[in-house]
C-alpha cells in the first residue's frame, strides 16, 4: 500500500500549485497516459504538483501492467481508494487545493455514475463534488465514440474491444455538462497544463 501525504513541517518559498489525477480501471491507453503524466510531471516539476488517487480497480490493473513500480518512483504522492470518501479527496476538491481534477484514462463506469449522479466510489464522488464547486473536470474516457477499438494487453497481445452506443451516449452527455472538459486522445493532456499553468 503507498504512503499516505505527510507534512515535513516546512513550506517552499514558492507555493507549487495542485493537480489530482485519477486513475480508474482501464487497461485501455493506461500506459500511454501513464508515460504522458510523467513527462508533463517532469515539465512543469519547478511548479506544479500531481497526487495520483487511484480506484481500487485502477490500482489492481496498474499493477497487472506493471505499471506500480513506474509510478511509485514517478510521483510523490500516489493514494489507493478505500471508500467513496477516503482518501479525502473530493473534500479537497470542494476546498479549492487542486486547480483541476483528470481522470485518466475513465471507464465507462465511472463515465456514466457521473453522468447520472452517482457518488458511491471516490473518483465518481469526487468529480461531483468539485463540479458543485466549480472545480474544472477533464475526463478521458476509454469508449470515446462508437466502433471498435484496439487496446494491448500487459502480455503485449492485442485486444478488439467493442465501444458501446450505450456508453458512448454517456460520453457525449458527460461533454454537454458545465466544466466537464473531455478529451479524446492522451495527447490532450499537454494542452490542459499549458493552458492552467505557464512555464
Amino acid at each position: 500500500m503507498f504512503e499516505n501525504e505527510r507534512n515535513t513541517g516546512t513550506k517552499d518559498v514558492l507555493r507549487k500549485r495542485k493537480v489530482a489525477w485519477g486513475i480508474t480501471g482501464s487497461g485501455h491507453r493506461l500506459t500511454e497516459t501513464v508515460e504522458i503524466m510523467k513527462k508533463i510531471k517532469e515539465q512543469y516539476q519547478q511548479i506544479v504538483d500531481i497526487t495520483v488517487y487511484m480506484s481500487k480497480a485502477g490500482y489492481q490493473v496498474a499493477k497487472q501492467y506493471h505499471l506500480i513500480a513506474f509510478l511509485r518512483e514517478s510521483f510523490k504522492r500516489i493514494r489507493v481508494e478505500i471508500d467513496s470518501n477516503t482518501p479525502f479527496l473530493a473534500g479537497a476538491l470542494q476546498l479549492g487545493t487542486f486547480d483541476f481534477f483528470l481522470i485518466a484514462p475513465a471507464t465507462s463506469n465511472t463515465v456514466a455514475k457521473i453522468v447520472m449522479g452517482i457518488a458511491d466510489s471516490l473518483l465518481s464522488n469526487s468529480a461531483i463534488m468539485a463540479l458543485k464547486a466549480f472545480v474544472p473536470v477533464y475526463i478521458q474516457p476509454s469508449d470515446y465514440e462508437e466502433g471498435v477499438a484496439v487496446t494491448k494487453l500487459p502480455s503485449g497481445r492485442e485486444l478488439r474491444l467493442r465501444m458501446r452506443r450505450e456508453d458512448v451516449v454517456h460520453v457525449k452527455k458527460l461533454a454537454t455538462m458545465d466544466d466537464v472538459f473531455v478529451l479524446e486522445e492522451p495527447e490532450e493532456i499537454y494542452q490542459i497544463f499549458k493552458s492552467h499553468f505557464m512555464l
